[in-house]
């Protein structure tokens, strides 16, 4: 008999821990933090919110039988704003994930308080390869992209045409300087030279002074490390003052919403990676249709959307799996196996938290070209995503066995 108490005993410690590790507060909670009015609002901001929305209703609205809820906050660009938000959601409000984080000095100052409460962050909007590196932590997925693969793209793409002088305009935070540094290792390796650099601010105003340093340098290609707003401006003064004439405009971070904003005519020609296009199969056609339905007709989703609605749909397939939205439990199924769908090919987890994928070299049609609105990308080529990521022995994750 006592032995039989004993047992029992021990059974409903085990069933109270095993229930301790399933969903915590009877619900999982989804947070989306990104740019819901500055430079990067349209290739993230509401449409990330909807993109994350869509997930959460195609696969029920509830998982093990619990609610799914999405909560969504604006980071204005700023990291304490973000970490504020993030701080209060993990503490106070309950939230299992965080995901997008648009912004790379952001996407850092929440993977700090992510690190020390175990809570699970996808990055599907950030982009600064030192995420990673040495920013990784144990319970983040860096999802869509990052400046390494997009940057190994068009500098692969450049360089076998000839072109060897490149002069860099980086965005003057995390984002642009890593990005910055990724391609001159590129064209270095690659047989090519930085002739020069400037740094401008987020959401410049005036790129008259930075094109005309460019336009000084006569290097063969001009590379634009930045997003949204910046990249936009800066092609248009580049064309204002004839640089797009001698000298190839090479955009690290080009969104379809950037194209769309700048018109074929002066877009024209352009040839980035891209790690989504629309029209490129009938899987990416039909999430694309819906998701320009959802938001009044006026976008086709970017990179950074169907890269959030993926990841929120793959992070939901792990909860159900391991019956649990524990940080670290859901991260390890995550490493654990294949990510296959209509945004990812070949994708896989690799131990430092970079998700790993193919990405597609595109070049932007001309008027003639195109069929019809949205219709904007040529595919060139497909880039397997061991190529375009930077290899995980190159990076400095503190935690990745060496």
């Amino acid at each position: 008999m006592k032995m039989t108490a004993l047992a029992l005993a021990m059974a409903a410690c085990c069933t109270t821990g095993a229930q301790a590790q399933g969903i915590s507060d009877d619900v999982v909670k989804i947070a989306v933090l990104s740019d819901m009015s500055g430079p990067y609002a349209d290739t993230a901001g509401r449409g990330s919110l909807e993109a994350a929305r869509m997930a959460v209703e195609d696969f029920g609205g509830s998982v093990g039988g619990k609610k799914i809820e999405v909560v969504f906050a604006d980071h204005q660009g700023k990291a304490d704003v973000g970490a504020s938000r993030a701080r209060t959601w993990f503490d106070t409000d309950g939230v299992d994930v965080v995901v997008d984080l648009n912004n790379s000095a952001v996407a850092m100052a929440v993977y700090n308080l992510a690190k020390e409460r175990n809570k699970l962050v996808l990055t599907s909007g950030g982009a600064s390869d030192t995420l990673t590196s040495e920013a990784c932590i144990p319970t983040a997925i860096h999802y869509t992209y990052d400046t390494y693969a997009m940057a190994s793209g068009v500098a692969h793409a450049m360089l076998e045409k000839g072109k060897k002088d490149w002069y860099i305009m980086a965005v003057d935070y995390a984002f642009g300087k890593a990005g910055a540094e990724t391609v001159t290792n590129i064209v270095s390796k690659g047989g090519g030279k930085i002739v020069g650099r400037t740094n401008f601010p987020l959401n410049a105003s005036d790129f008259s002074s930075f094109v005309l340093q460019a336009q000084e340098s006569k290097a063969s290609v001009v590379t634009l490390v930045s997003a949204g707003n910046d990249t936009i401006n800066a092609i248009k003064s580049a064309k204002q003052f004839g640089l797009m004439q001698k000298q190839t405009v090479a955009p690290q971070f080009m969104f379809i919403q950037d194209v769309h904003s700048l018109g074929l005519k002066t877009a024209q020609g352009l040839t980035f990676a891209t790690a989504f296009y629309w029209d490129r199969t009938p899987e990416t056609r039909a999430f694309s249709q819906r998701f320009f339905e959802r938001m009044g007709k006026k976008t086709m989703p970017s990179m950074v959307h169907a890269g959030t609605y993926s990841a929120v749909t793959q992070y939901l397939k792990a909860v159900a799996a391991t019956k649990t939205d524990d940080g670290p439990a859901v991260t390890k199924y995550l490493k654990s196996n294949k990510i296959e769908d209509f945004f990812s090919q070949n994708g896989h987890v690799r131990e430092d938290g970079r998700m790993v994928h193919d990405l597609y070299l595109v070049q932007v049609k001309s008027p003639e070209e195109s069929k019809g609105p949205w219709d904007y990308y040529k595919v060139l080529a497909t880039i397997a995503g061991d190529q375009a990521f930077r290899p995980m022995a190159d990076g400095k994750c503190g935690f990745v066995k060496k």
